[in-house]
């Protein structure tokens, strides 16, 4: 009986140490997301006002 106690609880050490010594760490959370609204519409405004620029120029050449 004593052989058997200690075969189930050398099982169960051996259990329970495998499972915490290969845990892995969790999944990480979600990014923040960036703000693109005013920049990105600023630069796109100045990228037409350029473009609207050097079509003008262009007709005047001619």
């Amino acid at each position: 009986m004593k052989t058997l106690l200690i075969l189930i609880l050398a099982i169960v050490i051996i259990i329970i140490s495998t499972t915490l010594l290969l845990a892995q760490p969790g999944l990480p959370g979600a990014p923040s997301q960036a703000p693109i609204d005013g920049g990105l519409g600023l630069l796109a405004a100045a990228g037409g006002a350029y473009a609207w620029k050097k079509l003008r120029e262009g007709k005047n050449e001619k």
